[in-house]
């Protein structure tokens, strides 16, 4: 407390209940090549669903990644997932005649180099690489004109036709989509749209026949934009314009799966925007902001603004008594020139999991190589789980060491074990020997599908029905789910060669479905930290203890200190021996480790000693037989 010159009372806190606290252990990560989302980005992704509308549905280019990741979130429901930027990635935009590769890789791409504006590609670009986006449409209505309006001339149709002539030129006031309200002037009307406009401007063609009586020269040729029916009223004056004494600044925009690749229907809108505003400082009636390239930026799926359309005048300028432009013709486009790129290799995948290097940027707990072979899972073990040492790689043998691999007796157990020979021996990994065949519901059709995202999700299940020091292989937590059967199920004598490769066999057992049959990390050197428990026991105490530890920085390095490390530490230990995640502990902290050299260093040391508890690999059963008058006691132990 600081000193006081005069008499007075000084009231200080000091806050004396620093605890371990609980950390996360059910963190998943994946890169890969997908279809959409945002590229070389972490996105958290909780459940299927959501991996679905944000990475969308497998193809077969897509389909190792996808479902690892979906058997994964089978299990858990937190996984970081990385898109891989493969070459020949490209956003779809509005203009056909530019085929140029355009690239935006994510949200922060896009804020940092082309928010102030894209040129040759459109008034738009897909949100994200991929060639789903040219399935897009983006359809503007910028004013109350463009919306409803009556044409010039008179017009001539015969019945159960779609043909339309017009006795003035509307190409420059008609497009393909717009609705044409048709019928006698005085009678019912039919809602037809328009198919095409042809280039002299006097005929038109229906997309579909009007079935109405035969109309010549009708002079009240109604149009509608497009989709006039999903907006409640026509686009006008927004309030907040109306405010700053300028007019015209409504304008709607409609996002539609024109190709139906979406939704699976052709024409199906997908976002309407409605009253959003020209001006660049528009508010709502809840003061947030209202204008067009804002809103689509922050709500849209599916597109990014990318320029103002010259017909829309003064578009981006604040309003001030700015009357805005009032275009009368709907601004339509479709996407293009959107690229999948090709399957991503092994570079790429690694830069992808880059993503996940930083143990101060993701907290996480598992890596998930999915199908990748042998330079990526190096990548994996070396590059990240040995740098950050918190997390395990799970990974699977190539596919073609398993899957339809029969040629000859051991076939596949010769080459499962000469993959991970060419790995390095890390206890931060975890290999298992399973391909699965799995029913892909989006395709309708059966996939082989590596087990090491399964792997990662038996580790999950554990740590929620018991604890991460419990092994997570097994009957008891060792269930693999969505197995249709396996690319190779080993018996006894090959899992024996597995298993002294620290390799976990993935067996199914008849009646008993298929389980994870082994408990090893990828180490060659037997020790404690060859079992996945004890290493998960260890990654769980050193990250816990460590977070609690950062409350001892920068303190005194004397008795006090020291006392309250051990009370902080000790009844965290505790616990995890009462819930058999230990046999015994013990904590160093006093002058006996810090000598006063280790002071003098402005440095602090405790030792903490652990008998982690060992998971059961072998079980020995010993039936003995004796005769009928013997006493059990006389012979209990000499079996």
């Amino acid at each position: 407390m600081p000193f006081q010159v005069s008499p007075g009372v000084n009231v200080s806190e000091v806050d004396l209940t620093t605890v371990v606290p609980s950390v996360s252990t059910t963190e998943g990560g994946v890169a890969g090549h997908f279809r959409w989302g945002p590229v070389e980005q972490r996105t958290l992704i909780t459940s299927e669903d959501q991996l679905v509308s944000q990475f969308n549905k497998p193809n077969t280019d897509t389909y190792e990644t996808f479902f690892t990741a979906a058997n994964f979130l089978s299990y858990g429901n937190a996984l970081y997932v990385v898109r891989t930027n493969s070459t020949g990635l490209k956003n779809a935009t509005g203009n056909a005649g530019n085929s140029a590769t355009t690239l935006i890789k994510n949200s922060d791409d896009y804020v940092n180099n082309y928010n102030s504006g894209i040129s040759n590609v459109g008034d738009w670009i897909a949100k994200y690489p991929g060639a789903l986006g040219n399935s897009l449409k983006v359809s503007v209505c910028p004013s109350s004109d463009a919306f409803k309006n009556t044409l010039g001339g008179t017009y001539t149709i015969t019945a159960n036709s779609t043909a339309l002539t017009t006795s003035a030129n509307v190409a420059g006031d008609l497009v393909a989509g717009d609705i044409l309200e048709l019928g006698p002037t005085l009678g019912t009307k039919q809602d037809v749209k328009v198919s095409s406009v042809a280039a002299n401007g006097t005929s038109v063609t229906l997309a579909t026949a009007y079935t109405g009586v035969t109309i010549s020269a009708n002079t009240s040729l109604v149009r509608r934009w497009e989709y006039s029916g999903n907006t409640s009223r026509a686009p006008g004056t927004t309030q907040h314009a109306t405010n700053t004494g300028s007019t015209n600044d409504a304008m709607h925009i409609a996002v539609v799966d024109e190709d139906g690749l979406w939704s699976g229907i052709k024409g199906t809108v997908l976002e309407v925007f409605e009253n959003v505003s020209k001006a660049s400082d528009a508010k709502d009636t809840t003061g947030a902001t209202n204008y067009y390239k804002d809103v689509v930026n922050n709500r849209s799926k599916y597109i990014w603004w990318a320029a103002h359309n010259g017909s829309n005048t003064n578009a981006g300028s604040a309003s001030n008594n700015v009357a805005y432009g009032t275009p009368s013709v709907v601004q339509t486009v479709s996407m293009v020139n959107g690229a999948d790129g090709s399957a991503a290799t092994a570079g790429e995948v690694n830069t992808a999991l880059d993503k996940f290097k930083n143990s101060e940027d993701v907290d996480l707990s598992f890596i998930m190589v999915a199908g990748q072979g042998q330079t990526v899972a190096t990548h994996a073990i070396n590059s990240i789980a040995e740098v950050r040492k918190d997390c395990l790689v799970c990974l699977s043998p190539p596919s073609s060491t398993v899957v339809n691999n029969a040629s000859y007796e051991g076939k596949e157990v010769a080459d499962v074990v000469a993959y991970r020979d060419s790995l390095p021996s890390s206890t931060y990994a975890v290999m298992d020997s399973g391909w699965k065949y799995q029913y892909d519901k989006y395709n309708d059709v059966y996939r082989w599908i590596p087990c090491n995202g399964d792997t990662a999700g038996l580790m999950v299940r554990t740590d929620s029905v018991r604890d991460p020091w419990f092994s997570p292989a097994g009957f008891n937590r060792g269930n693999i789910k969505n197995v249709v059967k396996m690319a190779w199920n080993p018996r006894k004598s090959e899992r024996d060669t597995l298993y002294k490769s620290s390799v976990n066999p993935v067996v199914t057992f008849p009646g008993q479905g298929t389980v994870l049959y082994g408990d090893k990390t990828l180490v060659d050197q037997p020790g404690a930290f060859d079992r996945i428990n004890v290493r998960r026991l260890f990654i769980v105490l050193q990250k816990a203890i460590s977070t609690a530890a950062n409350s001892t920085l920068f303190e005194f390095n004397d008795e006090f200190t020291r006392a309250q490390f051990r009370n902080l530490v000790e009844p965290f230990l505790r616990d995890v021996k009462g819930r058999r995640g230990v046999t015994d502990f013990r904590v160093v902290c006093d002058e006996t480790n810090n000598t006063g050299s280790v002071i003098d260093r402005n440095e602090f040391v405790g030792d903490i000693y652990i008998k982690p508890n060992r998971s059961i690999n072998y079980i020995q059963l010993n039936f003995v037989a004796v005769r009928t008058g013997v006493e059990f006691s006389e012979i209990v132990g000499q079996g």
